[in-house]
């Protein structure tokens, strides 16, 4: 490409990256979405009964039976869920059909709905207009223009990094950024995810764009489903390609870096420990709406969903510490709780019913060039669809016990276990 005509479209590409920053700082973007705009304001008095009609109350929904642990006193979140990945019981919630902000957890939709649509090994060279339009201040990876990558290493940039860059570029193969953001409120309504509004596919602060800690959840359990998601949602650390470099002698080389997966109850942090039986899923902060958080753990053949959305609390890696104290909560009190509502299966499973049983898909062979990961073992027994895995000779090596069971509500077909730390 002749010099001048680059240098023109790289001039084109920064004005819109100016116009997009002018943009969210107008009244309008600053006005964006109202209820996760100030920490004092309230849920609704009535809020969506998908799932059950204690779901769509107010505060704190819990019923404890003999014997049954008492929930943490100091999760300071504005809504939260904790619920049985496999029978879709919520054990608990609070608020949890609260529209916020959802920050970066909103690209579990976005994975759930674009990861079957381009195999691993597919490629794309980066063209500046895929980069365009990201708003000021996002998560980056380090996508290049006019580098080539492929699907696998855009989507660890999505997981582990939760960069908006290689967001943007899988929205620009999926026909572009308003196409992606119609497939995802489409599959959210498949999902019944109906508190769930997307207007930018990396889940940046937007006028309009709000979820729920019930949807969040739901996007998880769907997206758990397919194997690649499992795979890339658990992985620690992985190789991304760096920009090509050209020598003296005209020889060119490109050397990778490392990515470290941002979620902390996964990776660990100074003060915030790897939790036993992590297996992912995701997480994200922004002004509007604080820290967000989705995580699945499995313990003695139980498998928990755990979404936390906007600690009031103002601390370090609060949004971790509160999950953490949600699931063993959760693991304590399996068995000794009454459900107060059901995570509902897709509108395609056949029966839109909280019993409704179905599979989302999804194939794929282990992500080449990613570490194993490494936690604390699960305790127990555990057998059965929703726990096949195993780390053998420091290969992640996943187990398929069977795909589902009739019995169980859309059940996980299976999960990480996760071995011990050195």
């Amino acid at each position: 490409m002749p010099a001048p005509k680059k240098a023109l479209r790289r001039s084109l590409t920064v004005t819109s990256a100016a116009l997009t920053a002018l943009a969210v700082l107008s009244p309008a973007a600053l006005a964006a979405p109202g209820p996760s705009s100030s920490p004092s304001a309230t849920p609704p008095a009535s809020m969506s009964a998908v799932g059950g009609a204690r779901l769509g109350k107010p505060g704190t929904q819990v019923d404890l039976a003999g014997g049954a642990p008492v929930l943490p006193k100091d999760v300071t979140a504005r809504s939260w869920i904790v619920a049985d990945a496999e029978s879709g019981d919520v054990l608990a919630a609070h608020n949890a059909h609260w529209k916020l902000a959802p920050a970066s957890t909103l690209k579990m939709l976005f994975a759930d709905t674009l990861l079957p649509k381009w195999p691993k090994t597919a490629k794309r060279k980066v063209e500046f207009s895929d980069l365009a339009g990201m708003g000021a201040g996002s998560s980056l990876v380090g996508v290049k223009e006019e580098e080539t990558y492929t699907v696998h290493d855009l989507w660890l940039g999505v997981f582990l990094r939760s960069g908006n860059d290689a967001v943007h570029v899988l929205s620009a193969m999926n026909d572009g950024v308003e196409k992606t953001v119609e497939d995802m409120n489409a599959h959210a309504e498949e999902l019944q995810a109906g508190d769930t509004h997307v207007v930018s596919p990396d889940g940046y602060d937007m006028p309009g764009q709000v979820s729920s800690a019930y949807d969040l959840t739901l996007f998880a359990r769907s997206g758990l489903q397919k194997k690649d998601f499992r795979e890339y949602a658990s992985t620690v650390s992985a190789e991304f390609p760096g920009e090509t470099k050209k020598d003296k002698k005209g020889k060119t080389s490109r050397e990778s870096f490392e990515i470290q997966n941002t979620n902390r109850l996964l990776s660990g942090d100074s003060d915030v420990e790897v939790y036993p039986g992590i297996a992912g899923v995701k997480n994200g902060n922004t002004t509007n709406a604080g820290s967000t958080f989705t995580g699945v753990a499995e313990q003695g053949g139980k498998v928990l969903l755990v979404t936390v959305m906007n600690p009031a609390k103002d601390e370090h890696n609060e949004v971790y510490k509160e999950t953490a104290r949600l699931f063993d909560w959760g693991f304590k009190a399996t068995g000794k709780v009454q459900p107060v509502g059901q995570l509902v299966g897709p509108k395609s499973a056949g029966n839109p019913s909280p019993e409704a049983s179905g599979e989302a898909g999804g194939a794929g062979k282990g992500a080449a060039g990613t570490d194993p990961v490494a936690g604390a073992q699960a305790t127990g027994g555990g057998g059965g669809v929703g726990i096949a895995a195993g780390i053998t000779a420091g290969v992640l090596v996943l187990l398929a016990g069977g795909a589902f069971l009739v019995n169980r509500k859309w059940p996980l077909p299976d999960l990480v276990r996760r071995r011990p730390r050195p």
